[in-house]
This record gives structure tokens, sequence and C-alpha cells, in this order.
């Protein structure tokens, strides 16, 4: 996202966050991965994964955000 923040079009920035979006999803599956392996405890899994899910959604937010920017300045 920081990558994305210093481009000069909302187009470029909103593609940066798209990427982010994969990432996070990811770590989200690689977190599952882990409470399965027992790896990590069940209150760290709900814990971490409740804090992804805000992340994911203002992230969600932000792209629409931008994307409305972009588009006015079509």
């Amino acid at each position: 996202m920081a990558e994305g923040f210093g481009r000069y079009h909302y187009k470029e920035n909103k593609n940066f966050c798209y990427f982010s979006r994969g990432s996070l999803i990811e770590t989200k599956s690689w977190l599952k991965k882990a409470k399965t392996r027992n790896l990590i405890s069940a209150d760290l899994f709900q814990d971490l994964f409740q804090k992804l899910e805000t992340i994911h959604i203002k992230l969600n937010a932000y792209i629409k955000f931008i994307g409305k920017l972009s588009n006015q300045n079509d």
C-alpha cells in the first residue's frame, strides 16, 4: 500500500491496493493453516484474524474511495 500511495495516478494506486488485498487474503490463509496445525492458540488466531478482517474492510473501503476519485478525474 505504501508503494501505491506514492504514485501520481489513482489507477496505479488502486492496482497496488489490489496487490495488498491479495497479500492480506494470503495471510488469512496461512493464519488458518497455522491454527489447523496447532502452531498458534485459538485465542491468538481469533485476535489476529479479527485484526485482518478490520484491515480487509478498511482496505476495500479505500479501494472504493480511490475508484471514485479516479472516475472524477477521467
